[in-house]
């Protein structure tokens, strides 16, 4: 359709300003025409659809009108009203200042300085945990990149374009309507390549793409322009990040690589995953994959030429299977006037949650409570009793079958132990907590600020209750999000 003149009026919308025109739409800002104020400034988005068009844009348009209506939270934009495909087919929603991850990273390119890893570091967290509230929300994005991820003025991660997403509520329009790869070249999952959608690895995938971009200022696999070309990622490493920047430490390029394994079992089980060992470097299991310093040789590469050579197309399943959930169990471990029997009960307790939540990652959390000053403690310096903490934490743990699971220990202080608990829960997208209770009943409790019901009552997830008489017992279950 031609241009929408500024100062006309589409359905009560005056339109304003062209904002931006790209090659699948123009953005427009827009305010209600009888002058009616909005919570939050507005835009609509007008596809462009011209004659000899593929169906991809309308595809994609009915796409994004569905999930705008049901998607929720920070880090997607809110939803206003949507034009009719047979007259003039737009999406008006909330406007947000601020700018892409494309032009923020261009704002290095322009002055030829590396992006400091600090702050590459920092927006892959935060782009982790969008990409994890996504999910949660039961939606993949499935075309995310730097041009689809916006940076507010408040530092806010949000997502951008849903035309090819998928919700599992929901048929997948795409997968009925194409029988090819659909996606942008660069950041393209294997999966994707042969037509299988709806995997939230895909998405851990693309964040890995634009982790190495970052890092390195090269695309991991190139930006191809044939079948032939995208093909390659099935079965070629890239080139491994300390190769590129020395400076780059073993850990991130840990990170980075397995976001980039061809197999999506091999990669981060879930955003949330990626997000935790951002955020806690010291905690990341570093393999071959971190301290390779040059790319893979022939005979690697041809053994996984010949294992790719066979996959071909497999139909999406409709409507997508639902999400499955990998979750971060956190249990809070007392760290002074525990008995023994208390410990066992807790270990049996996250034993058995273990044992029901396959490749589930466990976090062990202990609060130094900085408001008591015992002596046992005021005679010990603040290391030395994280050192101590530590130690005796990792040796509980050895009692546990860790052999599926991750596990990582954290010392945190705080004069207020339920909040730090709850801080700590938040911060990781934490699914459940597995902590002690107080051996006088819960009846009483329910009367008794104690930490753990503090905990029960205000906590995003699911929290089980431990009480050292018995070694399983489920007190309390607040639902999460």
């Amino acid at each position: 359709m031609s241009r929408l003149a500024e100062g006309s009026e589409l359905d009560g919308f005056r339109i304003g300003a062209l904002l931006h025109a790209g090659a699948m739409a123009r953005i427009y800002a827009v305010t209600y025409a009888d002058g009616r104020a909005s919570p939050f400034p507005m835009v609509m988005k007008v596809p462009l659809m011209r004659d000899g068009d593929g169906s991809e844009n309308i595809v994609g348009f009915e796409i994004e009108h569905q999930l705008l209506q049901v998607l929720h939270g920070a880090h997607v934009p809110r939803f206003v009203a949507a034009g009719d495909l047979s007259r003039v087919p737009y999406l008006v929603m909330e406007y947000l200042g601020g700018q892409t991850l494309e032009k923020w990273m261009e704002s290095f390119t322009d002055v030829r300085q590396p992006i400091p890893l600090d702050a590459i570091i920092d927006i892959g967290a935060r782009l982790a945990q969008a990409v994890h509230n996504l999910h949660q929300q039961n939606a993949c994005h499935l075309d995310l990149k730097p041009a689809n991820v916006m940076i507010s003025e408040h530092e806010r991660v949000v997502l951008l374009d849903f035309g090819l997403s998928c919700h599992s509520d929901y048929p997948d329009l795409l997968a009925e309507e194409m029988r090819k790869a659909v996606g942008s070249p660069a950041w393209i999952a294997p999966e994707q390549i042969v037509g299988m959608r709806g995997d939230p690895r895909s998405d851990v995938f693309a964040i890995g793409v634009m982790l190495y971009e970052m890092v390195t200022g090269e695309l991991p696999f190139g930006a191809p322009t044939t079948n032939g070309g995208l093909r390659q990622r099935l079965w070629m490493s890239p080139r491994p990040p300390r190769a590129w920047r020395s400076e780059v430490p073993e850990w991130l390029q840990e990170v980075i690589l397995r976001c980039l394994e061809s197999q999506a079992e091999q990669r981060y089980p879930s955003a949330a995953h990626l997000m935790f060992d951002l955020r806690n470097p010291e905690q990341v299991r570093i393999t071959a994959r971190g301290q390779q310093s040059r790319g893979r040789g022939f005979w690697w590469h041809a053994k996984r030429w010949l294992r790719a050579a066979g996959l071909h197309y497999e139909p999406s399943p409709l409507p997508t299977q639902q999400i499955a959930e990998v979750p971060i169990v956190m249990v809070a471990v007392p760290n002074n006037d525990v008995s023994d029997v208390a410990m066992y009960a807790l270990r049996q307790a996250v034993a058995r949650s273990l044992g029901t939540r396959p490749g589930a990652r466990l976090a062990v959390v202990t609060v130094v409570n900085t408001g008591i000053t015992a002596s046992t403690q005021s005679s010990h310096s603040d290391t030395w009793l994280h050192r101590h903490h530590l130690a005796s934490f990792k040796k509980w743990a050895l009692g546990l079958d860790l052999s599926e699971h991750q596990v990582s220990f954290h010392v945190l202080e705080a004069s207020d132990v339920a909040q730090a608990l709850l801080r700590y829960a938040e911060g990781n997208q934490v699914s459940l907590i597995i902590m002690g209770a107080a051996t006088h009943g819960l009846s009483m409790q329910r009367f008794v600020a104690t930490v753990p019901i503090k905990v029960a009552m205000h906590a995003p997830c699911t929290v089980i209750l431990v009480k050292d008489t018995m070694p399983f017992e489920r007190l309390a279950d607040a639902s999460s999000n």
